[in-house]
Parts: C-alpha cells; structure tokens; sequence
C-alpha cells in the first residue's frame, strides 16, 4: 500500500471517529436553547468528549416525524412537549427509553420517584416545567396594573393590542379563566358545547385587538416593537428579556397553564448509546438545576428544586421566577392531554372556523 493511500485511509477513518463522536440535538432555540448549551451541551461535552450539535426547530415534533416517516432520521436527540412525546410514542416514531437506566437522585431515590407527575413516560425523559402566562409591558400602565387574567381581556380597563398564539390549546383555557372559570374546573367545562362556546364569546371581546404569533421569539419582540401591550408568551421568554435585556415586562402568573418539555430518541436514530447516554446526563439532578440560572423554566425532578439557586446575572434569585414556585401556583392549569387528545380534532376546526370569520 504506498504511502497517499495509507494516509487518505487515516483521514477517512480519522473523519469517521469523529462524525461518531457527534451527535445532533434538535430544540428551540432562543434562551431556551441557549440555557441547554450552558447547563446540558458544553459540560457534555467535556465530561464525554462527545460534540453536541444544536438544530433549532419552532416545533421539533414537526421535522422529528418527518423525518421517521421518510426512513432518513438526521436527529439524534429531540425535545419536545409532552402531548407530542406520548403521540409520536403511540405511533412508533420514537425509541423507547427504560427509566430504569436514569441516575437516580443523591439521595438513592430511584428516577422514577423523583420526576415529577408527566416527567417520564415510555419513550420521553422529562427536562422542564415552562408555562404560557400574560406578560406586560409595565411602561403601557403607569398607574394601574393589571392583576388577573381577566385584565388581559378587558382593552377598556387596560387598553392596547393583544398577541395570541395562533393555537386553540393552553388560549382557549386561559379565555375561560379570563371569564372567571378557575383552573379545576376549566376541562369539564371546555368539554361541552357551552364551554366551548364561552371561550370564543370571551376571544370574540377582543378578537379585533389581537395580533396572532406563532413561535415563541415572537411575544417579546412584539411587546419591544410596541405592536402589543399585553401577550400570551412562555414564561422562559419573557424572563430572558426582562433580566438580560432590562425590557419593562412583567408576568401574570395567574391563569398560567403550565407543561413539560422531554427528550426523546427517533426512531431508527443512529447512534442511540451516545443519545441515551446525552438523555441520561442531562436529566440528573445537577444538571436540571443548572439550567435554572439560565432560564426560568423549572427541572422536572423533585430533587432539583433545592439545588436552585441564582441567575447568571449572580444576584437574581430565581426560585420565585419558576413557575412550579408555590406563590405562582394558586390558579395554575396543568395542560391536560388527555383532554387534547379527545377533542383536538374538533376544536381546531372551530379555532380555524373562527379565525375566519370578521
């Protein structure tokens, strides 16, 4: 073998080592992304030698099933909502995951007692607890604030455009909090015709207010453009321009509906020991309080929530800024997919019926 092809073979084999060494975790993006690359990819990293590549996706799901369904999987790893995790489970899109192979918490707790109820499932490990809350810009309300849901409804009170996800999940709850509903009683009455109904009456106030977005960058910057004065937004955003880049906004935590983000594994992925072994680091107990002085999104292990401590800014606290936080919680909704799972098909025909009507 003369001495080109020796070396052309070393570099080959050389690349091909190091392609292994790599894997591609698909996210979100924005501050939610960049709190994995701190608290997750770089220490990853470090700890494997394994290279964690980052691909940001508005919703991974999407990109995540078609990729399966086209038999050319280029993620390893993806995070996604829950009621996605246990769809793409159902269907045979994704690998199962054992939670018995999780590190159990410091204290020898087994995972499975120590994730948090929808933490785990077959195929999904749990990372974080994010909430869709109103947020403000304080600067549009000298005087008087707005206090409750009800106030995102009210332009009269409080006037200024709205900005709405452009989905009828976790908006149709929250219309029917704004109304009054409190949050134990908002699934059986958004099961029946008149809750239904009462929703969209109560969208219907404000409906020529209402400017629609539809990925999670978007609520802050339209509260920084003044296009909005009030907006649904996921919490984690909200937070990140308030703290790192001193906007004026604030968080209604009342009315918050709340979920869980979880990594799953594609099915027919390759290189699924390195995934698992990512999955498996980054959801132990250190590693999901790390994240908390990214963002403020809450871990989903128990044993977590004591390791919380301060923001990168090292000053703010950010225990009071999680939404599984005790004083946020008093009319929380957690997002119910069983309830999605029977009555999606049917609302988003009205939601889309709805949207077009003037």
């Amino acid at each position: 073998m003369n001495k080109t092809v020796v070396i052309g073979l070393a570099m080959t084999l050389s690349a091909t080592a190091a392609m292994a060494e790599e894997i591609n975790v698909m996210s979100w993006g924005g501050a939610y992304g960049r709190s994995q690359v701190e608290a997750y990819y770089k220490p990853f990293t470090a700890q494997t030698g394994i290279k964690v590549v980052g691909l940001d996706s508005d919703n991974p799901a999407i990109p995540l099933k078609a990729q399966v369904e086209a038999g050319n999987v280029l993620v390893n790893v993806a995070d996604v909502e829950y009621a996605d995790a246990i769809r793409l489970c159902d269907e045979g899109l994704l690998e199962p995951i054992n939670p018995a192979m999780l590190p159990p918490a410091p204290d020898g707790t087994p995972a499975t007692e120590d994730f948090l109820p929808q933490g785990l499932s077959d195929c999904a490990v749990g990372s974080i607890v994010f909430s869709t809350i109103v947020a403000y810009d304080r600067t549009k309300y000298p005087d008087l604030k707005p206090q409750t849901l009800a106030d995102f409804f009210d332009t009269q009170k409080f006037p200024g455009k709205r900005g709405i996800k452009k989905v009828p999940k976790a908006v149709l709850e929250m219309a029917l909090m704004g109304d009054g509903v409190p949050a134990d009683q908002v699934y059986a009455l958004l099961a029946t015709p008149e809750g239904v109904d009462r929703a969209f009456a109560k969208l219907d106030r404000i409906k020529k207010d209402i400017v629609w977005w539809e990925a999670g960058a978007q609520p802050p910057q339209l509260l920084a453009d003044g296009e909005v004065a009030m907006t649904m937004a996921y919490n984690g955003r909200i937070f990140g321009a308030a703290v790192t880049e001193g906007k004026p906004f604030e968080i209604l935590w009342d009315g918050q509906v709340y979920e869980y983000n979880l990594f799953v594994i594609p099915r027919g992925a390759q290189k699924q020991q390195q995934a698992l072994e990512f999955i498996k680091f980054a959801t132990d107990t250190q590693r999901l309080a790390d994240q908390a002085k990214w963002i403020s999104y809450g871990p989903a292990r128990k044993s977590s929530a004591k390791l919380v401590g301060l923001y990168e800014d090292g000053k703010t606290e950010m225990a009071p800024h999680m939404p599984t936080n005790p004083a946020n919680m008093s009319n929380a909704l957690s997002s119910s997919y069983e309830f999605w799972i029977d009555h999606e098909s049917e609302l988003a025909e009205r939601f889309s019926s709805w949207l077009s009507l003037k």
